[in-house]
């Protein structure tokens, strides 16, 4: 099976220099991150988010505990960010994070270019809604941690 792509958008009306910081911290990782996939970052705190930083998870997926670690390929503060599986459950993961400015507030903007185990059904019933469920709790806490906040004027 080859490589597919998700992608996903969020508008926050507030500046990405703000919203960057969120990202910046390794250890918001756990926040952002579904409960039901028990995530804990095993890198010492704080890691230095830097091109060339590693980072060392254990994730459990249905049932089976998972090390990812991934390796920060690009790093531009506050405009974007990769990262690359370097060892996980996915054949490829490169995720793109990218921050623009927009009237009111930013875009924060999500593209992962993937390719998992497993042929075409198990992709289309078990890989792609966890991804989108994922990002779904993501958006939805990112929203919350963003909503006590004063808009942008003009938002």
């Amino acid at each position: 099976m080859g490589e597919h792509v998700y992608e996903t958008s969020l508008f926050v009306p507030r500046p990405r220099e703000e919203i960057f910081p969120i990202f910046a911290d390794a250890g918001n990782l756990d926040r952002i991150t579904p409960p039901w996939l028990h995530f804990r970052i095993l890198t010492p705190l704080p890691i230095e988010m830097r091109a060339g930083a590693r980072i060392e998870y254990r994730i459990r997926l249905r049932g089976v505990s998972i090390r990812w670690r991934t390796l920060i390929s690009a790093w531009e503060p506050p405009v974007m960010f990769v990262d690359e599986q370097v060892q996980g459950p996915y054949r490829t993961w490169h995720h793109t994070h990218t921050f623009e400015p927009v009237e009111g507030g930013t875009v924060c903007r999500d593209r992962v270019v993937y390719a998992a185990p497993g042929g075409g059904l198990v992709h289309r019933y078990f890989v792609r809604p966890e991804i989108e469920k994922i990002f779904a709790y993501r958006r939805d806490t990112l929203l919350k941690i963003f909503a006590g906040r004063p808009a942008v004027a003009g938002a």
